[in-house]
């Protein structure tokens, strides 16, 4: 045991003072198990800090009350609820009826009430109106400390005094003390601070004491006669010892739901729940939800593990070699392998246990620095700076052991060799080996068979993973024989790259290490890139745009449309227009009749018999769809009787009086459209509404008392029914939510009454936050209700998680390209100083030099990203089986009221173009750059 100890104490000794003898190389060495415990432990403490606590999540719940107290609006009848607050039922729901509760009966004694009410108005801003949220609390107060977090200034505290949100003062125009003023009140206000809200950096508020903005506001539209402002209110309330379960079921009784501290913190069971015994719908919770996520993040940590076992062991294979006289040296003096294997093995733990502490020092201080770009990225406050020490220690630890494990081999290897081998420098002759690549191959494929398995049959995303890791691993067993087939091309290519690879090809032992590394770290870079690509893609597809990109509409629905043309005026005046389409509405007008009092006829548009959907919308649907099998209920439910319009900006009912230049706006490119617009037909755009004979229905509603009768009897509304000639668009074709055109000629020979409605726009560009608020400014002058809708796009807002990965991962693949093709290159310096005895340029020298390090990074970035790219089709195909699943249960048992999932699996072409571009040439340019430009003449077997 003691001699034992003697040997590694010497060991270590040695390995230590020839870890400072030779720095550069032992900072390479350092670095390459640096860098992945430095992404790992940023990522885990990134990820850490950006999950609030149960405790934080309720400090920006409740400040420092112990409870906060939410009107369920049964007019004081009692309820159940959650333990915590966040869901409840009235306990009769056929005695509970609609209304405000009394908040002096609930109150416990002795409790302190803090008021809270939040409402909406448009406030004028140095460019016009913008739309924001009131909030009325006395903010000043210490139960609302941790609620909003004061950035300067102070909070008010008088009754003309308001605080201001920094997002809405950039964006207005205004700062601490400027005066503010609210459509419709002729009062000021003073803005004396800026805060922010922690949970939502960007948005737009403004705080005032309680009653002075929202009740006189309120007061004064009314008065004008424009409807009042809707607010909520909510009361913070604390009280002595803490908040219970029993006193949140006392509240209960009085029609208020509790969101209580001590409740959150410690939920009661849920046995003891009755909301649970009763609707046991309100204890489930969204299946798998996150499951992604963590599956990704867990199968790009084992691939950072596989990376660091790969960069060491290409590191320590190299260190091995270029020791190798040393450790001849060794065994000349007594030495026996023991003593050899000790002291590469020593080189693993000393430098492991080096990079581990760097690594995870330089996570930290990462994670810290860009901490406030990744809160302004996803626009809330992280909690505390979470650093978990044994999750650190167990990352450092797995380095570590890694690190010994990727030297293990080396130090087999040098411990082989003769000591004459090992003096003069000569490697001998190596004899390829065949079992490896069989092992490799091997494992590709059932590590590929495993995940596809795991995806598309079982949907178990550990079998993923691990059939994941497992290919990869034989992706790295086949490397040396991957290299060799690389060497194939060598015949295509200019001199110096010819013999950059030849000598790669011919030099396995030192380049299929190198090779290993960059390859791991792009196929984690590949991976993250191709899921956040392809879930991007998802969210895109799924975002339903309201008009075509970069249009306008405005509507006014009020006073028969005497305000439109001023409306029509105010987005021509402040947006960039180019082609306006003016539309109006159908409009049923009665004897007496005033829209503003809602007394006016209706209409509708008939739906053909046997256009109807039959597996929804009456009893008979319901009970017919259930006697359908589930492969007829999926057939019928994505079928054109049973299309359904969500788009929410559209016209009443989906019909617009209008001209041709409504397509040009909406994008449609349809000739016999136009044509039958000009000769006085309607357009369709849903085949629901068009009949055998190719005619539409507009079934003109006048008495209104018989509508509701029949409403309530769930029979068809009387009405008189005009049909029109009618040309029916081709499939597919999205009118962004209008089902119909009907050209004002024909309404009017039709005996159909209209009104203006708006108008439909091109615009140029999409308006700056100060034009928008003009031009709400403008429509305000209008003196009615406009309803204004510009289309901006989808935009991207990719997951914290996402981005961290994203981030690091790309940090790690940058890095270890250079640390391994610049550990190669050490390998080669003998090459060079070879070059330079027989009197070759510095050119010659450092283009080879430069080409030796692009062909190990390109094949390690090819390899790489086809590793990659299966993790994540992996990952991508469980998410799309499981939602396949869902949505056929949902079928079965909504009767077809799910929609068809759309899980695309997309390819990071830009990511993959760059990195098979920029990590070569990157990796080229930084050799030749570092390659010594003078002639180093040296002895041969120099250490």
């Amino acid at each position: 045991m003691t001699n034992w100890l003697h040997s590694w104490r010497a060991a270590v000794r040695i390995t230590r003072r020839d870890a400072w003898r030779f720095k550069g190389r032992s900072f390479l060495v350092l670095a390459m198990i640096a860098l992945p415990v430095f992404g790992v432990s940023a990522v885990d403490l990134t990820i850490r800090s950006s999950q609030l606590s149960p405790a934080e999540v309720l400090d920006r719940e409740l400040g420092r009350a112990d409870a906060r107290f939410y009107d369920a609006g049964y007019s004081g009848e009692p309820i159940q609820q959650s333990p915590d607050g966040t869901g409840w039922m009235p306990v009769d729901e056929k005695t509970a009826t609609e209304g405000p509760s009394d908040i002096k009966k609930a109150l416990p004694a002795g409790a302190t009430v803090l008021e809270n009410t939040v409402g909406y108005a448009k406030l004028r801003t140095t460019h016009g109106l913008l739309n924001t949220e009131i909030r009325e609390l006395k903010a000043a107060d210490s139960l609302a400390q941790g609620i909003m977090t004061l950035d300067h200034g102070r909070f008010p505290g008088k009754t003309g005094e308001v605080a201001a949100t920094t997002h809405f003062l950039r964006i207005s125009g205004l700062q601490v003390g400027s005066k503010l003023t609210a459509r419709g009140l002729d009062a000021d206000y003073r803005i004396v601070g800026a805060y922010e809200v922690p949970d939502d950096l960007k948005a737009d508020q403004v705080t005032a004491l309680p009653g002075a903005l929202l009740a006189p506001l309120d007061k004064a539209l009314k008065a004008s006669g424009v409807s009042g402002t809707e607010s909520n209110t909510s009361h913070f309330v604390s009280v002595p010892g803490g908040f219970t379960w029993n006193m949140v079921q006392q509240v209960n009784t009085h029609g208020f739901a509790v969101m209580s501290r001590a409740t959150s913190l410690n939920p009661p069971a849920a046995a003891d729940v009755p909301l649970y015994t009763k609707h046991p719908e309100y204890r489930s919770s969204p299946a798998g939800s996150g499951m992604e996520e963590r599956a990704l993040i867990g199968t790009v940590v084992v691939l950072a593990m596989l990376e660091i076992c790969l960069l060491a062991g290409a590191a320590f294979a190299v260190g091995a070699r270029r020791s190798r006289r040393q450790l001849g040296l060794v065994g000349a003096n007594g030495g026996d392998r023991r003593h050899i294997r000790a002291i590469v093995l020593a080189g693993g733990l000393v430098i492991g246990v080096a990079a581990a502490v760097v690594g995870t020092v330089l996570g930290l201080l990462a994670t810290w620095s860009l901490r406030p770009v990744l809160e302004g990225y996803m626009g809330q406050r992280f909690g505390a700076f979470d650093i978990r020490p044994l999750e650190l220690l167990g990352i450092g630890l797995v380095a570590v052991v890694t690190g010994l494990l990727a030297a293990l081999v080396p130090a087999i290897t040098a411990s082989r060799q003769t000591v004459l081998a090992s003096l003069t420098g000569r490697r001998g002759v190596r004899k390829s080996n065949k079992v490896l690549p069989a092992l490799g191959l091997t494992a590709f494929v059932l590590g590929a068979a495993a995940a596809l398995y795991g995806a598309t049959v079982v949907g178990e995303l550990t079998l993923v993973a691990g059939g994941s890791v497992l290919a990869e691993l034989g992706v790295v067993a086949l490397t040396p024989t991957l290299v060799g087939a690389f060497g194939r091309l060598g015949g295509l290519l200019p001199l110096s790259p010819r013999l950059a690879l030849r000598d790669a090809v011919r030099n396995r032992g030192r380049t299929a290490p190198a090779v290993a590394a960059v390859l791991a770290a792009v196929a984690g870079t590949v991976a993250v890139s191709t899921y956040i690509a392809s879930d991007d893609a998802k969210s895109r597809a799924s975002y339903e745009a309201q008009l075509p990109d970069g249009a306008a509409t405005v509507m006014v629905f009020a006073d028969g449309g005497r305000d439109v043309p001023a409306a029509r005026a105010a987005i021509q005046k402040n947006l960039p227009i180019d082609v306006r389409a003016d539309v109006g509405r159908i409009n049923v007008q009665l004897p007496g009749c005033s829209e503003n009092r809602g007394d006016c006829g209706d209409y509708e548009v008939v739906v053909p018999q046997g256009n109807e959907c039959p597996i929804r919308g009456s009893e008979q649907a319901g009970a017919y769809a259930t006697k359908l099998s589930k492969a007829e209920r999926l057939k019928i439910a994505n079928s054109w009787r049973c299309e359904r319009n969500n788009f929410w900006n559209g016209p009443p009912s989906g019909v617009l009086i209008g001209d041709a230049k409504v397509l040009t706006v909406l994008g449609i490119k349809d000739p016999q459209a136009e044509k039958a617009l000009a000769n006085g037909e309607v357009v369709s755009f849903s085949r629901q509404n068009v009949d055998k004979n190719g005619n539409v229905g507009i079934k003109l509603i006048t008495d209104l008392k018989k509508a509701e009768e029949a409403d309530s009897k769930g029979e068809e509304r009387p009405g008189t029914v005009k049909p029109l000639k009618a040309y029916q668009t081709p499939a597919k074709t999205n009118a962004y939510g209008v089902s119909m055109i009907v050209p004002q000629v024909t309404a009017d020979a039709a005996g159909i009454g209209t009104a203006p409605l708006g108008a439909y726009y091109t615009t140029a560009s999409t308006p700056s936050d100060a034009q928008r608020q003009q031009l709400d400014s403008d429509l305000d002058k209008t003196g009615t209700y406009s309803r204004l809708y510009i289309e901006s796009g989808y935009s991207s807002d990719n997951s914290l998680i996402q981005l961290a990965l994203a981030i690091f991962a790309g940090l790690i693949t940058i890095g270890a390209a250079g640390i391994a093709t610049g550990l190669a290159q050490a390998d080669a310096e003998a090459d060079l100083r070879t070059l330079a005895a027989v009197g070759a340029p510095e050119r010659v020298r450092r283009t080879l030099s430069g080409f030796q390090c692009a062909v190990v990074a390109a094949m390690g970035v090819v390899l790489g990203s086809v590793a990659g790219v299966l993790p994540a089709f992996g990952l991508l195909l469980t998410e799309r089986k499981e939602a396949m699943d869902e949505y056929r249960a949902a079928i079965e048992a909504a009767m077809g009221e799910a929609t068809l999932p759309h899980v695309p699996i997309v390819l990071p072409w830009g990511t993959l173009a760059a990195l098979i571009v920029a990590v070569p040439l990157g990796a080229a340019i930084l050799a030749a750059l570092v390659t010594r430009s003078h002639r180093t003449l040296s002895r041969r077997a120099a250490a």
